[in-house]
């Protein structure tokens, strides 16, 4: 057996060549036999084969590995293009040479410069889809659920899908703004309409969700389904509270208008209740002045339609005298008799039964007064004519008297008369013919003024 006497750097001096001869020195010393020995050789040989079957078996194991960690850079360098969607990415080797080693060796720098795009671009991905999912949450109205960042695909980061996701991305933003804008006009409406009824603006609005007082920013404000459906109807009952309560202080303000027209009521008492009558024909949209639909000022007119109620009972005696006091003095003026004594009576006792309402009362004596003045003005004519032929028969009748003392001034005169000269006398005879002749012109322009 021929044993190759190599130097080994760990042994320094000895080799396989010395420790031989040395075995053959013992052996011969010992004296071992020739078949011996050469079972011995034998072992050794056997146990030097399998040394290096042991090292060309895991030689074979390294190369199997280098291949396979050759093969799953190639395959990952392949996945890693697919998925970042770069089919052109330079940083691949052209050709596969050299040993194993080399060749990972090539491919380790496109391996690295891939993962570290493939981290970049899982972090845009990442930060993308957590403002998808937050938005989402938003409309949705379960921030509050949401833990953690979203899982990515990566099977497919391409820009094709980043740029689907950016897209999705602004697509939400719009209709978060959209939504935004609707709230906030929402809360707007609300705060109108509860200064318009004198509510509290604070609880009204933070009942529907306390994102949205004054004090939270714009941007923290709850956008949600659940949040929009609610504003839309507390909006809508606010604005049918908002018509019930108009409609019920236009009814008041009507009714003190017939109670102040009723009683009379003076100017300055009618104008502390301006804030109730101003919006009497007042649609609801008009109507915008804060505290205008307060309940304590809807309260306050009907305590004064109350008090008024109250004081009309006994008021109408006065206003109805006031009335039939007018009516007399017009059939007075007109020369028409009537019975104001039962007239008073009547009213009286309808007041006091309670049978008729008293506008309607005052509304048949004010109807009854403008008959009155239509019958008056229809009799001025002739009571005219008759007032002429009056001051005519005055006239005459003064004339007459006037002619009496005259004649009987004469017969005392008459011896004084008949020492007079005769021309005096012929003068006096002429000047009580002229008063004949003056007294039946008098009696003719009578008749002729009653006949015109």
């Amino acid at each position: 057996m021929a044993v190759t006497d190599v130097q080994n750097p760990l042994l320094g001096e000895t080799t396989c060549g010395s420790l031989l001869q040395k075995l053959q020195e013992i052996w011969d010393e010992v004296g071992e036999s020739d078949e011996e020995r050469d079972k011995m050789l034998l072992q050794i040989e056997q146990e030097c084969l399998d040394v290096y079957k042991r090292k060309v078996e895991q030689a074979a194991k390294s190369r199997a590995q280098l291949l396979q960690a050759l093969s799953d850079a190639k395959l990952e360098l392949s996945t890693l293009v697919s998925a970042l969607g770069d089919k052109n990415f330079g940083g691949i080797p052209e050709k596969a040479s050299g040993t194993i080693k080399e060749q990972l060796a090539a491919i380790a720098p496109a391996l690295e410069q891939l993962w570290k795009q493939k981290e970049e671009r899982v972090k845009d991905f990442s930060d993308v889809q957590s403002q998808i999912q937050k938005i989402c949450g938003e409309i949705a109205g379960n921030v509050s659920e949401q833990t953690g960042s979203p899982a990515v695909d990566e099977s497919d980061l391409s820009l094709k899908k980043l740029d689907e996701y950016q897209a999705k991305f602004q697509e939400l933003q719009k209709e978060k703004s959209d939504r935004l804008h609707k709230v906030l006009e929402f809360v707007s409406t609300v705060h109108d309409l509860c200064a318009v009824l004198g509510m509290d603006f604070f609880s009204t609005v933070t009942e529907v969700h306390p994102s949205l007082d004054d004090s939270t920013g714009v941007q923290s404000k709850s956008i949600s389904n659940d949040t929009l459906l609610r504003l839309a109807k507390t909006v809508s009952a606010l604005n049918q509270d908002k018509k019930q309560r108009l409609h019920k202080l236009q009814e008041l303000a009507t009714q003190l208008i017939d109670l102040w027209n009723l009683m009379d009521t003076p100017e300055e008492e009618r104008k502390l209740f301006d804030h109730v009558t101003c919006n009497i024909s007042a649609s609801v949209d008009e109507v915008t002045v804060p505290g205008a639909l307060a309940l304590d000022l809807i309260e306050q007119a009907e305590v004064e339609v109350e008090r008024l109620d109250q004081l009309k009972s006994s008021r109408m005696k006065e206003i109805a005298f006031k009335r039939q006091v007018e009516l007399e003095e017009i059939f007075a003026r007109a020369h028409i008799e009537i019975d104001p004594e039962a007239a008073r009576e009547k009213i009286m006792s309808l007041i006091d039964s309670g049978n008729v309402e008293p506008a309607e009362l005052l509304a048949d004596m004010d109807n009854q007064i403008a008959k009155a003045k239509e019958e008056a003005l229809s009799r001025k004519e002739i009571l005219d004519r008759v007032e002429k032929w009056m001051s005519a028969c005055e006239e005459e009748s003064w004339l007459e008297d006037y002619n009496r003392v005259n004649l009987y001034m004469g017969c005392t005169l008459k011896s004084q008369a008949c020492r007079e000269s005769s021309y005096s006398g012929q003068q006096n005879s002429r000047y009580g013919r002229h008063l004949s002749c003056q007294n039946s012109g008098l009696g003719r322009r009578s008749w002729d003024i009653i006949c015109v």
